[in-house]
């Protein structure tokens, strides 16, 4: 039984999700280096992860 491999929704490459993977994990797309955040483990579901603001007390 195969599981269907999740494609970065920046540019369509296939990702790899470690077999340790956990919920709301972000990782890297190998193709583009866009960073990724895990949804859902099953199925997974792949989102671009939040942009992070720094907020240096300005």
């Amino acid at each position: 039984m195969t599981a269907e491999t999740p494609l970065c929704p920046e540019c369509d490459a296939e990702v790899e999700i470690p077999d340790d993977a956990m919920e709301n994990e972000l990782i890297a797309c190998a193709e583009c280096g866009t960073e990724l955040e895990i949804m859902n483990l099953d199925p997974i579901e792949l989102e671009l992860a939040p942009e992070v603001e720094e907020d240096w007390g300005e």
